[in-house]
Protein backbone atom coordinates (compact mmCIF):
# COMPACT_ATOMS: atom_id res chain seq x y z
CA UNK A 1 0.00 0.00 0.00
CA UNK A 2 1.53 3.18 -1.30
CA UNK A 3 2.23 6.27 1.01
CA UNK A 4 0.21 8.73 -0.11
CA UNK A 5 0.33 11.93 2.03
CA UNK A 6 3.70 12.89 2.69
CA UNK A 7 3.32 16.53 3.94
CA UNK A 8 6.07 17.15 1.42
CA UNK A 9 4.44 15.51 -1.41
CA UNK A 10 7.20 13.35 -1.80
CA UNK A 11 4.61 9.78 -1.66
CA UNK A 12 6.65 7.28 -0.50
CA UNK A 13 9.92 9.05 0.87
CA UNK A 14 10.27 7.87 4.34
CA UNK A 15 12.90 9.88 5.41
CA UNK A 16 11.00 13.36 4.19
CA UNK A 17 7.96 11.81 6.24
CA UNK A 18 9.69 11.38 9.42
CA UNK A 19 9.73 15.15 10.35
CA UNK A 20 6.15 15.02 10.34
CA UNK A 21 5.42 12.21 11.95
CA UNK A 22 3.33 12.50 14.91
CA UNK A 23 2.39 8.32 14.90
CA UNK A 24 1.93 6.38 11.82
CA UNK A 25 0.89 2.59 10.80
CA UNK A 26 1.08 -0.22 8.31
CA UNK A 27 -0.94 -3.00 6.96
CA UNK A 28 -4.82 -3.79 6.37
CA UNK A 29 -5.73 -7.32 8.11
CA UNK A 30 -8.74 -9.20 7.75
CA UNK A 31 -11.66 -8.71 10.89
CA UNK A 32 -11.11 -12.49 11.61
CA UNK A 33 -6.69 -11.53 12.42
CA UNK A 34 -8.69 -9.66 15.27
CA UNK A 35 -9.64 -12.55 17.70
CA UNK A 36 -6.84 -12.57 20.01
CA UNK A 37 -5.84 -15.96 21.49
CA UNK A 38 -8.12 -16.60 24.33
CA UNK A 39 -4.99 -16.52 26.56
CA UNK A 40 -4.91 -12.32 26.02
CA UNK A 41 -7.94 -12.16 25.24
CA UNK A 42 -8.80 -13.06 28.96
CA UNK A 43 -5.57 -10.97 30.33
CA UNK A 44 -6.72 -7.90 28.04
CA UNK A 45 -10.07 -7.97 30.03
CA UNK A 46 -8.32 -8.32 33.35
CA UNK A 47 -5.74 -5.57 33.10
CA UNK A 48 -7.21 -3.15 31.17
CA UNK A 49 -9.72 -0.20 32.22
CA UNK A 50 -10.79 3.20 31.39
CA UNK A 51 -13.12 5.47 32.92
CA UNK A 52 -14.37 9.35 31.89
CA UNK A 53 -15.52 11.39 34.60
CA UNK A 54 -15.79 15.25 34.77
CA UNK A 55 -13.21 16.91 37.64
CA UNK A 56 -12.55 20.24 38.61
CA UNK A 57 -8.51 21.35 38.49
CA UNK A 58 -7.34 24.40 40.44
CA UNK A 59 -9.68 27.45 40.40
CA UNK A 60 -10.28 26.30 36.37
CA UNK A 61 -14.09 25.09 34.50
CA UNK A 62 -14.97 21.39 34.70
CA UNK A 63 -12.83 19.30 32.46
CA UNK A 64 -13.49 16.20 31.18
CA UNK A 65 -11.04 13.62 32.80
CA UNK A 66 -9.97 10.17 31.34
CA UNK A 67 -8.14 7.43 33.46
CA UNK A 68 -6.02 5.08 31.39
CA UNK A 69 -5.28 2.50 33.12
CA UNK A 70 -3.35 -0.79 33.19
CA UNK A 71 -3.03 -3.53 36.57
CA UNK A 72 -2.07 -0.80 38.74
CA UNK A 73 -0.70 2.24 36.92
CA UNK A 74 -3.12 4.35 36.50
CA UNK A 75 -3.30 8.58 34.64
CA UNK A 76 -5.32 10.78 34.73
CA UNK A 77 -5.60 12.92 31.12
CA UNK A 78 -7.84 15.69 30.14
CA UNK A 79 -10.18 14.27 27.29
CA UNK A 80 -8.68 17.35 25.34
CA UNK A 81 -5.35 17.69 24.87
CA UNK A 82 -3.06 20.42 24.34
CA UNK A 83 -0.57 19.37 21.04
CA UNK A 84 2.72 21.11 21.40
CA UNK A 85 4.19 19.71 17.23
CA UNK A 86 3.59 23.73 16.41
CA UNK A 87 6.95 24.40 18.20
CA UNK A 88 8.91 22.13 15.95
CA UNK A 89 8.79 25.29 13.53
CA UNK A 90 6.43 26.54 10.46
CA UNK A 91 4.03 28.03 12.69
CA UNK A 92 5.44 31.00 13.78
CA UNK A 93 8.29 32.41 16.09
CA UNK A 94 7.97 30.93 19.60
CA UNK A 95 9.49 32.88 22.19
CA UNK A 96 9.91 30.83 25.21
CA UNK A 97 8.65 33.12 28.11
CA UNK A 98 4.95 33.60 26.27
CA UNK A 99 5.12 29.89 25.56
CA UNK A 100 4.94 29.13 29.21
CA UNK A 101 2.81 31.93 30.07
CA UNK A 102 0.43 30.62 27.50
CA UNK A 103 0.77 27.27 28.96
CA UNK A 104 0.18 28.15 32.73
CA UNK A 105 -3.16 30.28 30.93
CA UNK A 106 -4.49 26.71 29.64
CA UNK A 107 -3.85 24.40 32.93
CA UNK A 108 -5.88 27.76 34.58
CA UNK A 109 -8.38 26.86 32.07
CA UNK A 110 -8.71 23.13 33.26
CA UNK A 111 -6.29 21.82 30.42
CA UNK A 112 -4.05 19.84 32.24
CA UNK A 113 -2.76 17.34 29.79
CA UNK A 114 0.34 18.37 26.83
CA UNK A 115 1.75 16.65 24.70
CA UNK A 116 5.05 16.59 22.61
CA UNK A 117 7.71 14.42 21.71
CA UNK A 118 11.63 14.32 21.15
CA UNK A 119 11.41 15.59 17.90
CA UNK A 120 9.02 18.76 18.46
CA UNK A 121 11.79 21.37 18.32
CA UNK A 122 11.71 22.34 21.62
CA UNK A 123 8.94 21.16 23.34
CA UNK A 124 10.49 19.03 26.03
CA UNK A 125 12.47 21.48 26.91
CA UNK A 126 9.34 24.23 27.41
CA UNK A 127 7.71 21.04 29.10
CA UNK A 128 10.42 21.30 31.73
CA UNK A 129 10.48 25.23 32.27
CA UNK A 130 6.70 25.30 32.81
CA UNK A 131 6.34 22.16 35.26
CA UNK A 132 9.21 24.10 37.55
CA UNK A 133 7.24 27.60 37.23
CA UNK A 134 3.82 25.60 38.01
CA UNK A 135 5.90 23.86 41.51
CA UNK A 136 7.01 27.28 42.61
CA UNK A 137 3.97 29.40 42.02
CA UNK A 138 1.00 27.04 42.17
CA UNK A 139 2.66 24.11 44.10
CA UNK A 140 3.26 20.41 44.06
CA UNK A 141 -0.41 19.16 44.42
CA UNK A 142 -1.26 21.30 41.18
CA UNK A 143 1.91 19.98 39.35
CA UNK A 144 0.61 16.54 40.34
CA UNK A 145 -2.00 16.88 38.04
CA UNK A 146 -0.59 18.58 35.24
CA UNK A 147 1.21 15.83 32.61
CA UNK A 148 3.30 15.61 30.12
CA UNK A 149 2.85 12.64 27.23
CA UNK A 150 6.25 12.84 25.12
CA UNK A 151 6.62 10.65 22.58
CA UNK A 152 9.89 8.90 21.22
CA UNK A 153 10.62 8.23 17.60
CA UNK A 154 13.94 6.27 17.13
CA UNK A 155 16.00 6.06 13.98
CA UNK A 156 15.98 2.41 12.32
CA UNK A 157 19.17 1.12 14.90
CA UNK A 158 19.49 -1.50 16.79
CA UNK A 159 17.39 -1.18 20.18
CA UNK A 160 19.77 -2.02 22.81
CA UNK A 161 19.05 -1.52 26.71
CA UNK A 162 21.76 1.30 26.98
CA UNK A 163 20.39 2.94 23.28
CA UNK A 164 16.66 2.90 24.95
CA UNK A 165 17.79 4.42 28.44
CA UNK A 166 19.75 6.91 27.18
CA UNK A 167 17.00 8.10 25.23
CA UNK A 168 14.67 8.21 27.65
CA UNK A 169 16.84 9.81 30.20
CA UNK A 170 17.19 12.79 27.55
CA UNK A 171 13.57 13.61 27.62
CA UNK A 172 13.16 12.94 31.58
CA UNK A 173 16.41 15.50 31.76
CA UNK A 174 14.50 17.78 29.30
CA UNK A 175 11.31 17.73 30.91
CA UNK A 176 12.72 18.03 34.04
CA UNK A 177 10.78 15.18 35.56
CA UNK A 178 11.89 11.52 37.38
CA UNK A 179 9.39 9.99 35.63
CA UNK A 180 7.54 10.52 32.27
CA UNK A 181 3.97 10.23 32.97
CA UNK A 182 3.45 8.52 29.46
CA UNK A 183 6.16 7.23 26.86
CA UNK A 184 4.52 7.30 23.66
CA UNK A 185 6.64 4.68 21.24
CA UNK A 186 6.45 5.55 17.65
CA UNK A 187 8.60 2.61 14.90
CA UNK A 188 9.36 3.34 10.75
CA UNK A 189 9.41 -0.15 9.47
CA UNK A 190 7.54 -3.06 10.70
CA UNK A 191 10.02 -5.72 8.32
CA UNK A 192 12.54 -5.07 11.27
CA UNK A 193 10.85 -6.49 14.31
CA UNK A 194 13.30 -4.60 17.00
CA UNK A 195 10.46 -2.39 18.05
CA UNK A 196 9.55 -5.36 20.52
CA UNK A 197 12.99 -5.33 21.45
CA UNK A 198 12.62 -1.12 22.08
CA UNK A 199 9.15 -1.92 23.54
CA UNK A 200 10.74 -4.76 26.03
CA UNK A 201 13.28 -2.58 27.12
CA UNK A 202 10.92 0.35 27.75
CA UNK A 203 8.91 -1.94 29.81
CA UNK A 204 11.92 -2.82 32.08
CA UNK A 205 12.61 0.88 32.10
CA UNK A 206 9.08 1.34 33.26
CA UNK A 207 9.53 -0.85 36.25
CA UNK A 208 12.14 0.73 37.66
CA UNK A 209 10.07 3.96 38.02
CA UNK A 210 11.47 5.84 34.90
CA UNK A 211 8.12 5.58 33.08
CA UNK A 212 4.29 5.67 34.50
CA UNK A 213 3.06 4.20 31.24
CA UNK A 214 3.72 2.93 27.85
CA UNK A 215 2.13 3.58 24.67
CA UNK A 216 2.10 3.64 21.35
CA UNK A 217 1.38 6.06 18.37
CA UNK A 218 0.48 5.43 14.97
CA UNK A 219 1.01 1.66 15.24
CA UNK A 220 -1.74 -0.45 12.95
CA UNK A 221 -4.02 -2.77 14.36
CA UNK A 222 -1.69 -5.51 13.59
CA UNK A 223 1.29 -4.97 14.93
CA UNK A 224 -0.71 -3.48 18.32
CA UNK A 225 -1.82 -7.23 18.30
CA UNK A 226 1.06 -8.42 18.11
CA UNK A 227 2.76 -6.26 20.84
CA UNK A 228 -0.58 -7.46 22.94
CA UNK A 229 0.21 -11.23 22.57
CA UNK A 230 3.94 -9.89 23.89
CA UNK A 231 2.68 -8.97 27.03
CA UNK A 232 3.37 -5.14 26.45
CA UNK A 233 1.44 -3.10 29.11
CA UNK A 234 0.28 -0.79 26.41
CA UNK A 235 -2.33 1.24 27.61
CA UNK A 236 -3.24 3.66 24.50
CA UNK A 237 -2.47 4.63 20.48
CA UNK A 238 -2.27 7.81 19.31
CA UNK A 239 -3.83 7.85 15.72
CA UNK A 240 -5.46 10.45 13.08
CA UNK A 241 -8.84 10.22 13.52
CA UNK A 242 -11.52 13.14 12.49
CA UNK A 243 -15.04 13.49 10.57
CA UNK A 244 -13.17 13.08 7.60
CA UNK A 245 -10.47 10.02 8.16
CA UNK A 246 -12.49 7.85 10.25
CA UNK A 247 -10.21 4.76 9.24
CA UNK A 248 -10.25 4.23 13.15
CA UNK A 249 -13.37 3.32 13.67
CA UNK A 250 -13.16 0.07 12.24
CA UNK A 251 -10.20 -2.95 13.03
CA UNK A 252 -8.26 -0.46 15.50
CA UNK A 253 -11.76 0.35 17.76
CA UNK A 254 -12.85 -3.62 17.26
CA UNK A 255 -9.55 -4.36 18.89
CA UNK A 256 -9.43 -1.87 21.19
CA UNK A 257 -12.87 -2.72 22.67
CA UNK A 258 -11.94 -6.03 23.09
CA UNK A 259 -8.72 -5.17 24.97
CA UNK A 260 -9.33 -1.86 26.56
CA UNK A 261 -6.75 -0.10 25.19
CA UNK A 262 -7.50 3.43 24.44
CA UNK A 263 -6.91 6.06 21.55
CA UNK A 264 -5.77 9.32 21.92
CA UNK A 265 -6.76 11.31 18.81
CA UNK A 266 -4.95 14.49 16.22
CA UNK A 267 -5.57 15.74 13.35
CA UNK A 268 -9.23 16.46 14.56
CA UNK A 269 -9.82 19.44 13.48
CA UNK A 270 -7.24 18.60 10.47
CA UNK A 271 -4.64 21.43 11.16
CA UNK A 272 -7.48 24.50 11.05
CA UNK A 273 -9.21 22.75 7.75
CA UNK A 274 -12.12 22.50 9.95
CA UNK A 275 -13.05 25.27 10.83
CA UNK A 276 -15.31 28.95 9.29
CA UNK A 277 -11.95 30.45 7.98
CA UNK A 278 -12.46 27.42 5.54
CA UNK A 279 -16.08 27.74 4.77
CA UNK A 280 -17.19 28.41 0.89
CA UNK A 281 -13.84 28.98 0.08
CA UNK A 282 -12.22 28.44 -2.78
CA UNK A 283 -8.54 28.08 -2.38
CA UNK A 284 -7.46 26.71 -5.74
CA UNK A 285 -7.65 30.82 -6.98
CA UNK A 286 -4.54 32.87 -5.92
CA UNK A 287 -4.82 35.54 -3.25
CA UNK A 288 -8.56 35.02 -3.17
CA UNK A 289 -9.12 32.33 -0.54
CA UNK A 290 -7.57 31.59 2.95
CA UNK A 291 -4.06 30.40 2.54
CA UNK A 292 -2.33 26.35 3.48
CA UNK A 293 0.25 28.33 5.51
CA UNK A 294 1.51 26.34 7.88
CA UNK A 295 2.61 22.44 7.53
CA UNK A 296 -0.26 20.90 9.27
CA UNK A 297 -2.93 22.56 6.78
CA UNK A 298 -1.08 21.54 3.59
CA UNK A 299 -0.90 17.95 5.08
CA UNK A 300 -4.48 17.69 5.84
CA UNK A 301 -5.10 19.00 2.44
CA UNK A 302 -3.91 16.17 1.05
CA UNK A 303 -5.85 14.23 3.55
CA UNK A 304 -9.08 16.08 1.76
CA UNK A 305 -7.91 15.19 -1.56
CA UNK A 306 -7.55 11.42 -1.29
CA UNK A 307 -10.91 11.55 0.82
CA UNK A 308 -13.00 13.31 -1.37
CA UNK A 309 -11.99 17.07 -2.95
CA UNK A 310 -12.53 20.21 -1.96
CA UNK A 311 -15.81 20.24 -3.25
CA UNK A 312 -17.13 17.31 -0.78
CA UNK A 313 -15.37 18.76 1.84
CA UNK A 314 -17.59 21.92 1.82
CA UNK A 315 -20.43 19.92 2.75
CA UNK A 316 -19.06 19.03 5.58
CA UNK A 317 -18.19 22.09 6.44
CA UNK A 318 -21.67 23.32 5.72
CA UNK A 319 -22.98 20.62 7.78
CA UNK A 320 -20.87 20.93 10.45
CA UNK A 321 -21.52 24.71 10.42
CA UNK A 322 -25.38 23.55 10.45
CA UNK A 323 -24.68 22.05 13.63
CA UNK A 324 -23.04 24.27 15.40
CA UNK A 325 -25.13 26.88 14.93
CA UNK A 326 -27.53 24.62 16.06
CA UNK A 327 -25.69 24.58 19.75
CA UNK A 328 -24.12 27.72 19.50
CA UNK A 329 -20.46 26.57 19.13
CA UNK A 330 -18.12 26.73 16.28
CA UNK A 331 -17.09 23.95 14.15
CA UNK A 332 -14.03 22.70 15.24
CA UNK A 333 -15.65 22.28 18.99
CA UNK A 334 -18.09 20.15 17.24
CA UNK A 335 -15.79 18.36 15.06
CA UNK A 336 -13.85 17.51 18.13
CA UNK A 337 -16.94 16.53 20.23
CA UNK A 338 -18.40 13.98 17.41
CA UNK A 339 -14.52 12.16 17.85
CA UNK A 340 -14.06 12.12 21.74
CA UNK A 341 -18.09 10.35 21.22
CA UNK A 342 -16.59 7.56 19.66
CA UNK A 343 -16.57 4.25 21.73
CA UNK A 344 -12.12 3.51 21.97
CA UNK A 345 -11.41 7.54 22.23
CA UNK A 346 -9.88 8.92 25.42
CA UNK A 347 -9.01 12.14 24.31
CA UNK A 348 -8.17 14.74 21.50
CA UNK A 349 -5.66 16.63 20.57
CA UNK A 350 -5.85 20.40 19.50
CA UNK A 351 -3.00 21.99 18.81
CA UNK A 352 -1.49 24.75 20.68
CA UNK A 353 -0.10 28.00 19.13
CA UNK A 354 1.85 29.16 22.73
CA UNK A 355 2.10 32.83 23.10
CA UNK A 356 0.74 33.32 19.39
CA UNK A 357 -3.03 32.60 19.78
CA UNK A 358 -5.27 30.15 21.93
CA UNK A 359 -8.70 28.49 21.55
CA UNK A 360 -9.98 27.62 25.14
CA UNK A 361 -12.92 29.32 24.87
CA UNK A 362 -13.78 26.97 22.20
CA UNK A 363 -11.82 23.91 23.92
CA UNK A 364 -14.12 25.14 27.01
CA UNK A 365 -17.41 24.54 24.83
CA UNK A 366 -16.44 20.69 23.96
CA UNK A 367 -17.76 19.75 27.51
CA UNK A 368 -20.78 21.18 27.48
CA UNK A 369 -21.67 20.34 23.96
CA UNK A 370 -23.52 17.05 23.65
CA UNK A 371 -24.33 15.97 19.93
CA UNK A 372 -27.89 13.89 19.28
CA UNK A 373 -28.39 11.04 17.49
CA UNK A 374 -29.68 13.63 14.25
CA UNK A 375 -26.39 15.57 14.16
CA UNK A 376 -24.17 12.53 14.26
CA UNK A 377 -25.80 10.78 11.83
CA UNK A 378 -25.90 14.05 9.49
CA UNK A 379 -22.01 14.04 9.99
CA UNK A 380 -22.00 10.37 9.24
CA UNK A 381 -24.11 10.53 5.68
CA UNK A 382 -21.49 13.33 4.71
CA UNK A 383 -18.05 11.25 5.84
CA UNK A 384 -19.72 7.98 3.82
CA UNK A 385 -20.06 10.05 0.58
CA UNK A 386 -16.07 10.12 0.64
CA UNK A 387 -13.44 7.51 -0.21
CA UNK A 388 -12.67 4.55 1.81
CA UNK A 389 -9.51 5.78 3.36
CA UNK A 390 -8.80 2.52 5.06
CA UNK A 391 -8.81 0.85 1.20
CA UNK A 392 -7.04 3.99 -0.38
CA UNK A 393 -4.47 4.94 2.11
CA UNK A 394 -4.39 1.91 4.58
CA UNK A 395 -4.57 1.51 8.44
CA UNK A 396 -3.93 4.16 11.07
CA UNK A 397 -0.49 5.54 10.17
CA UNK A 398 0.40 3.94 6.78
CA UNK A 399 1.05 7.80 5.07
CA UNK A 400 3.47 7.62 7.14
CA UNK A 401 4.87 3.89 5.45
CA UNK A 402 6.55 2.74 2.59
CA UNK A 403 4.69 0.34 0.00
Amino acid sequence: MASILCSRSLGPNIAACKSFVTGGCFSCIDRASLSLPTKVRKASRRVYSATAQEVEITQGVPSSLSTLQYQDDTLDICRVVNGMWQTSGGWGKIDPQSAVDAMLRYVDAGFFTFDMADHYGPAEDLYGIFINRVRRERGEELAFHVKGLTKWVPPPVKMTRAYVEQSIDRSRKRMDVKTLDMLQFHWWEYSDRGYLDALKHLTDLKGEGKIKTLALTNFDTKRLQIILENEIPIVSNQVQYSVVDTRAQRKMEELCQLTGVKLITYGTVMGGLLSEKFLDTDISIPFVGPSLNTPSLNKYKQMVDAWGGWSLFQDMLRTLRKISLKHGVSIPTVAVRYVLNQPAVAASMIGVRLGLSDHIEDSKAIFSLQLDEEDEANINQVSAKGRDLLKVIGDCGDEYRRA
